[in-house]
């Protein structure tokens, strides 16, 4: 965040004018990770940098029907304000809305100044100071797949798949995607200018992936956010629904969102890379990978945020359900690709799609610090085909569970922040209490004609 300056406001201001832009919308993520927003006429944008846009912090504590959460600091304070101010490093034209630009928001506690605890981009900006004290500058990379779906009022939900094609794994053209959305999708979100490199389509009908560059990791973290968004936006424009839920269908596996890490020192140098090691690993990778293993339970809660998201493990279906490592192997919880060098790094493989990429960035890179700072050791990395109960821990079975060892695991917690670590509890067991008195569909099939 930098402080106010109005002679930079105003050149922004002009140039926007020159390039017809009159809207300025200022967006940030929830708890989450879906975007909340306000459109600023360019005239105010002025304004809103130096004062800031006030919403209710109950955005935070808001589900995704609406109703508010009783999390502490928002319906038991009276809901009291948040204060967000552009950040105009992240300003950019929106290709596909004309007159439109759209930047990033900070979020600030009107009464002290401080970062908002339930902010997500903050977390991940304090969990970075934190490995900046152990001169580490984390690089990440993400990877995102979702499914495009059609309305369909015949359907229980009002949508099916936007195609059943079925053995068009990575491929692209009309096979895989009849109408081509994917090279619509990938060159409007080019030309927002967020690092995407390229995509396909995926396992299952209907499924595709974006790929985005790596890069530091807040500014990964980012680019993973304004992709998600853009891809339900344009979806939308099209009449279509993309949901980066974790599994939306029965008969096709889930969506994934992969995080490739490494990190460098203060000179650039990639610390995780070793050519005198037997793996080309250097004490700090495994040393990180180390604690990703010890702090798995409590980063699933993260990484795997809904009641939907357990529904995407078991066996065969590459959906890493063990607590496990291997080099190359993408049956492990966590793949060390091949490449060494410069390109050495980890591949988290745990994430669904749904997970808040700010969330899972920092969850990630709290374990892989606690883990450097310990200096533990990893198991023997895993070697043939995974999903062996026999030789590694299964990861929390389900969103209470996960939440619980969130809880336990107090030196995790303590890297994320008290005040984010209660309000995301009370949040989701909330959402586990909500569900748990919902009667689904499954059960009224299962039981009503019979019992």
């Amino acid at each position: 965040m930098s402080a106010f300056d109005p002679s930079h406001v105003r050149r922004h201001v002009d140039r926007l004018a020159a390039e017809g832009v009159d809207v300025v919308r200022v967006t940030y993520p929830d708890l989450i990770g879906t975007d909340r927003a306000r459109d600023v006429l360019l005239d105010q944008l002025t304004s809103a940098c130096d004062h800031g846009l006030a919403f209710c912090r109950a955005v935070y504590h808001t589900t995704p029907q609406g109703n508010v959460v009783p999390v502490p600091g928002g319906l038991d304070a009276g809901l009291p304000d948040i204060c967000v101010h552009p950040d105009l490093t992240t300003l950019v034209t929106l290709p596909w809305e004309p007159g439109v630009a759209v930047c990033l928001g900070d979020v600030t506690d009107p009464l002290t100044g401080a970062p908002a605890p339930e902010s997500p981009r903050d977390l991940l900006r304090a969990v970075l100071d934190r490995c900046a004290e152990h001169g580490l500058r984390p690089v990440v990379g993400p990877e995102l797949e979702y499914f495009l779906c059609e309305a369909d009022p015949s359907a229980a939900t009002g949508w099916r798949r936007y195609s059943e094609a079925t053995g068009v794994v990575y491929t692209t053209g009309l096979r895989a995607d009849p109408d081509n959305h994917l090279l619509r999708t990938l060159r409007l979100a080019r030309d927002l200018g967020i690092g995407v490199t390229g995509g396909n389509h995926e396992f299952d009908g209907g499924q595709f992936e974006i790929n985005l560059t790596h890069s530091a990791a807040l500014d990964a973290a980012d680019r993973a956010f304004r992709l998600k968004a853009a891809i339900k936006e344009l979806a939308r424009r099209e009449g279509r629904l993309a949901t980066f839920m974790a599994k939306p269908f029965n008969d096709a596996g889930g969506s994934g969102f992969h995080l490739h890490l490494s990190c460098a020192d203060d000179d650039g140098d990639n610390v995780f890379a070793d050519p005198s090691d037997p793996h080309g690993l250097s004490a700090t990778a495994r040393h990180a990978i180390a604690g990703v293993i010890e702090h798995a339970p409590a980063l699933t809660a993260l990484a795997n945020p809904t009641i939907n998201s357990y529904k995407r493990f078991g066996p065969d279906t590459l959906a890493p359900w063990l607590i496990d490592w291997g080099l190359d192997n993408r049956s492990a919880m966590i793949r060390v690709p091949p490449e060494r060098g410069a390109g050495t790094r980890l591949e988290l493989r745990l994430a669904d799609a749904s997970a808040n990429p700010y969330l899972v960035v920092a969850g990630t890179l709290a374990a892989a610090l606690l883990g450097v700072v310990a200096g533990k050791e990893p198991p023997a990395p895993l070697e043939g085909y995974g999903y062996d109960t026999a030789k590694a821990a299964l990861i929390p079975s389900s969103l209470p569970a996960a939440l619980d060892a969130l809880e336990q695991d107090t030196a995790f917690a303590e890297v994320l922040g008290d005040g984010f670590t209660t309000a995301y509890l009370a949040y989701k067991r909330d959402e586990t209490e909500r569900f748990q008195r919902h009667v689904t569909d499954w059960e009224f099939t299962e039981y009503a004609y019979h019992l």
